[in-house]
């Protein structure tokens, strides 16, 4: 991941960053995006506090539903720190510091298996507040 000057959510700001991971889950789901699974680091990793992962139905797919995360994000003052993966469309990653966006095209996903791989991480309901299993888990 690329060096920023900024660093992940602090425990007040935490809400904000499930809210904003949360919309871009849902503009992936507006883009016809599938498999959005929203991951909870905290316990996991400090280096972001959410993952959004999710996959397209081909290399356009998935480049197209980045860059309209991007856009759409940016509308509400959210901007990428860095981006990877755009042109080829095979794994798209935008990072935004407190969460990192991964859209996949399908075997892309099958083979690096990031679900497994941050398999300690909670999952988090897009839409909700609160991890699963977990309420109040963010408070």
């Amino acid at each position: 991941m690329a060096q920023t000057s900024s660093a992940p959510a602090t425990a007040s700001s935490r809400e904000t960053s499930l809210k904003n991971a949360q919309r871009a889950a849902q503009v992936i789901l507006d883009a016809k995006g599938s498999d959005v699974l929203l991951l909870d680091l905290k316990d996991v990793t400090d280096m972001t506090d959410f993952f959004v992962i999710a996959s397209g139905t081909s290399d356009t797919h998935v480049r197209s539903t980045a860059q309209r995360v991007e856009e759409e994000l940016r509308k509400e003052g959210l901007r990428v720190h860095h981006e990877e993966g755009l042109q080829q469309g095979r794994w798209a990653l935008l990072d935004f510091v407190d969460f990192v966006v991964h859209i996949f095209h399908p075997t892309m996903r099958q083979f690096y298996q990031l679900e497994r791989l941050w398999g300690d991480a909670r999952e988090v309901p897009v839409g909700q507040g609160q991890s699963v299993g977990h309420p109040g888990a963010l408070k």
